[in-house]
């Protein structure tokens, strides 16, 4: 019971280090900077629940993607740690990395309507990146009740990411550009040390003879 209470732990620290929410909003400012009240309730209440659903799907169905495609686990870890660690390079720098949204995505949600499934929940949150970790994580799950506490686990993360973008005014002025920038290199640290065990990891399976 312990190593599963860990496990979950660990998996919660780092689903929330890559998603990010604090890192992200100014990105949500800007993009919703004529939205206020019942606007900026709605995209953060479509946006929580689209990067649920995201993060559930990657749970219960990445095994069956990676196996039509033909990927292995180790391989997919090395490509992930990879991925993983491109982005936390970003954060070193308090940037968002291209890997999770580009300068284009930014000029083309200006125009639309409803910015909270993209590019706010894919791939400005549930990147990529996000979706390699759970994938990974979740592959580990020794069966359908292990799976089940890493679905709850993604339930608690879509709260707070409603949380906090419903709260997206407050909390920027709140902490200013500085804090968090601050936020995001501290998730930028433990993100990248995540990233070099996925690699040390995959890279072990692949090539035994490294161990």
């Amino acid at each position: 019971m312990a190593a599963y209470f860990l496990e979950q732990v660990r998996f919660l620290v780092g689903l929330f280090a890559i998603l990010n929410p604090l890192g992200a909003i100014p990105v949500v400012l800007s993009m919703a900077a004529d939205r206020h009240g019942d606007d900026m309730r709605q995209i953060a209440r479509k946006t929580a629940l689209a990067v649920t659903v995201i993060l559930l799907l990657s749970i219960w169905a990445g095994d069956g993607l990676l196996g039509f495609f033909g990927i292995g686990i180790p391989a997919f870890r090395v490509a992930g740690g990879l991925l993983v660690l491109l982005i936390a390079v970003a954060m070193f720098h308090a940037r968002i990395s291209p890997a999770r949204h580009t300068a284009d995505e930014s000029i083309e949600a200006e125009s639309k309507a409803d910015i909270s499934v993209v590019p706010l929940a894919i791939p400005l949150l549930a990147g990529p990146g996000a979706i390699s970790l759970v994938i990974v994580d979740a592959h580990q799950a020794a069966g359908w009740l292990e799976k089940m506490l890493f679905s709850v686990s993604c339930l608690l993360v879509g709260v707070v990411i409603w949380w906090v973008l419903r709260l997206a005014e407050p909390i920027g002025r709140r902490l200013g550009t500085s804090g968090l920038n601050i936020a995001t290199r501290v998730m930028g640290l433990i993100l990248a040390a995540m990233a070099v065990q996925f690699m040390a990891d995959g890279l072990r399976m692949l090539l035994p003879g490294l161990a």
